[in-house]
């Protein structure tokens, strides 16, 4: 099988998003403004509660899924809907907005450290005015797959060793795991070879292939594009380490973006901001 290299690292990028939220932007900066059919990825991680207590307040999305993996912490959901709950350490809300939903996300919490991370993955055309949906999963369901000096948290998509993920999305077919290795262990896994794929490190220091034979070494907010093939494989270095490995299936569709609406065409963001303040959401 041939193996996937690493074609851009990117190193995150410190911002605020919300009431001001301090985050370190992945996906969705000058450096990588996207990668089909990811739009944003963040990292978010303080012990501050200055930092993250004014949360993300009640605003608007449409045309695109917004998932939110909780690492440290709990963070409560609220919708326009009437839908509520908290995400807790390790749990995940993988939210379809569809065609509308008005939302918030705060902290549940006063203390503490507070960290995860939030992805947006774009829907197709058809599919962007679908009825808003929620695939929520606490800790305890995420299976865990264990091999020698590895362990996998897998949310979504299925391992080479077959576990199965509880978040189940055709349109996009993603493929979403938590990585930790032990000092010294490497780690190998399939994937679709036309996939889009990425790495993000959490902890620790890995290393991949470049295109050049030379290593690649990565660290903690940091990000691998991966070249496309159909397997990856990561080295640890001589500390324990964690990452994310995801990829999905692109879209290869137009992209109109502005804020928090990611539709095909500038006439559709119109309607989406119209339709908004109509209070049609």
């Amino acid at each position: 099988m041939n193996t996937r290299t690493v074609e851009k690292v990117i190193n995150g990028q410190p911002t605020s998003d919300g009431a001001g939220v301090e985050l370190v932007r992945m996906i969705g900066q000058p450096g990588l403004m996207d990668l089909d059919p990811f739009l944003l990825l963040d990292a978010f991680r303080s012990d501050n509660p200055n930092d993250y207590l004014a949360g993300f307040p009640e605003h608007p999305h449409r045309g695109f899924e917004t998932v939110t993996y909780l690492l440290n912490g709990r963070m409560r959901h609220r919708d326009n809907a009437g839908n509520e709950g908290v995400i807790e350490p390790g749990g995940i809300q993988w939210m379809t907005a569809g065609r509308g939903i008005v939302h918030s996300e705060m902290p549940e919490q006063e203390n503490g450290l507070m960290a995860g991370f939030q992805l947006w993955i774009n829907l197709p055309a058809a599919h962007k005015m679908s009825a808003p949906a929620y695939q929520e999963h606490d800790a305890a369901q995420i299976p865990l797959e264990t091999r020698s000096g590895t362990q996998i948290r897998v949310i979504s998509g299925k391992t080479s060793q077959g576990t199965i993920g509880p978040v189940v999305q055709p349109l996009t077919d993603p493929l979403y795991l938590d990585v930790t290795l032990a000092p010294g262990i490497e780690f190998e896994e399939t994937l679709a070879a036309q996939h889009n794929a990425f790495i993000q490190v959490i902890e620790g220091v890995v290393s991949l292939q470049a295109g050049d034979q030379s290593r690649v070494q990565l660290g903690r907010d940091q990000l691998a594009v991966l070249g496309k093939g159909e397997r990856v494989v990561v080295h640890n270095e001589d500390q324990a380490s964690r990452f994310l490995l995801v990829a999905g299936k692109p879209l290869n569709e137009p992209v109109a973006r502005a804020g928090p609406f990611v539709m095909n065409t500038e006439a559709e963001l119109r309607q989406a901001f119209s339709d908004y303040q109509r209070g049609d959401f």
